[in-house]
């Protein structure tokens, strides 16, 4: 991505430690076990349990070290895209009639830390909390997702941010909390089917976002798509249970297939059209 001269945000909390030693199988080693925790309709607290029996993704030993310069790059380069969703929603909201958009506050953290919706960790990856309108990050997720996944490259990464910033824009629409109080009154295997949904158009609008993003910036080099959309797909429930335990479990999908995944983010990245993401008017054959 071209990312020279572009600000960076100041909304942002930094709650990283530096110099941390994770004990057990560190983040790398328990990613997959989180994932699939979540996937078989875990929540928060539940991946912070298994990771804690196992040892793993909890900083216990502290440092007087400074960040290292990657890290370092990595959080500016994550301030650079949070400024680019909130320059690119912000219009977007205002053109189209959408009302005001609010930015999210990004929190940096390293091994746990306290969200509105429970304690988080750095080995289920990033996640939304609407309680608090944060998104939550630990940079060193995008190491593992580089060796545990093969996902690389700066615009897979933007992606991933994006993502979870479209969390945050179905919160907004309001579409985020009524899903939520929907699945609060369904069974799990609907529940799941509805997440399902929740996840693909946070996709799209991550798509959405890249679209103007480079409408406005000229962001998008040759190959950055390419990374989005290889992300995505490694990414899907189906990729990620089969790689983790050998098959797939299609009533414990929480976030769509490989191939959902691509779909929405292309089609977000192609069109720029907020209108054409409305996920949970599909049927499961169109998703």
């Amino acid at each position: 991505m071209k990312l020279d001269g572009r600000r960076e945000s100041t909304n942002v909390q930094d709650r990283r430690r530096s110099g941390g030693k994770a004990a057990g199988l560190g983040l790398g080693g328990v990613i997959i076990v989180a994932a699939i925790t979540l996937l078989m309709g875990g929540n928060l607290g539940d991946v912070f349990n298994v990771i804690s029996s196992q040892g793993g993704g909890v900083v216990t030993e502290q440092e007087s070290a400074e960040f290292t310069a990657e890290e370092q790059a990595l959080a500016a380069f994550s301030k650079k895209i949070l400024a680019g969703t909130e320059d690119v929603w912000t219009a977007y909201f205002e053109q189209n009639g959408l009302g005001q958009y609010v930015s999210p506050t990004m929190v940096l953290y390293t091994g746990t830390t306290q969200s509105g919706c429970g304690t988080g960790s750095a080995a289920m990856g990033p996640f939304y909390c609407s309680a608090d309108q944060c998104l939550y990050i630990d940079l060193s997720f995008f190491s593992s997702m580089r060796s545990q996944l093969g996902a690389d490259g700066d615009f897979a990464y933007a992606y991933v941010i994006a993502h979870e910033v479209g969390h945050h824009v179905q919160h907004l629409l309001g579409t985020l909390g009524q899903a939520h109080q929907q699945m609060a009154r369904m069974d799990k295997a609907d529940a799941n089917r509805l997440s399902v949904r929740i996840e693909l158009q946070a996709d799209f609008y991550a798509g959405v976002w890249a679209h103007h993003d480079n409408a406005m910036f000229g962001s998008i080099e040759p190959g950055d798509v390419d990374e989005a959309i290889r992300c995505a797909s490694v990414i899907g429930d189906d990729y990620l249970q089969k790689k983790a335990q050998g098959y797939a479990v299609e009533e414990s999908f929480t976030h769509g297939t490989a191939a959902q995944r691509k779909k929405w983010l292309s089609l977000g990245i192609q069109t720029g059209d907020i209108r054409r993401g409305d996920t949970f008017r599909l049927s499961e054959s169109q998703l």
